[in-house]
């Protein structure tokens, strides 16, 4: 049985990524709940993905990668991730990890 093919992959990840990168503007203004809830969503998008493609969508470079994205697109839109999972108790790259299946 062949799985989904690669184009699905990136048109179905191109799509969570489109809809994450709407909601960037304003972020640094924004209150911590709505930072998290945009970033929550984009992972839980991801895991979709992941699922939808066997569990193996993407490998851990791949992961990597998108989790850069994330975190370099909040910075870009002014959210200061660094006092924000402080203010949290996380770590300064686990704005991402709460979610994550992929």
């Amino acid at each position: 049985m062949a799985g989904p093919s690669p184009e699905e992959l990136l048109t179905s990840t191109d799509a969570v990524l489109d809809t994450f990168k709407s909601e960037l503007p304003g972020l640094g203004e924004a209150d911590d709940a709505q930072i998290i809830g945009v970033a929550g969503r984009v992972v839980l998008a991801l895991n979709a993905v992941n699922e939808a493609h066997n569990e193996c969508a993407y490998e851990t470079d791949e992961r990597e990668q998108l989790r850069e994205f994330i975190d370099q697109s909040l910075t870009e839109h002014g959210v200061d991730i660094v006092a924000l999972t402080a203010r949290h108790g996380l770590g300064r790259y686990q704005t991402t990890n709460k979610w994550p299946k992929w």
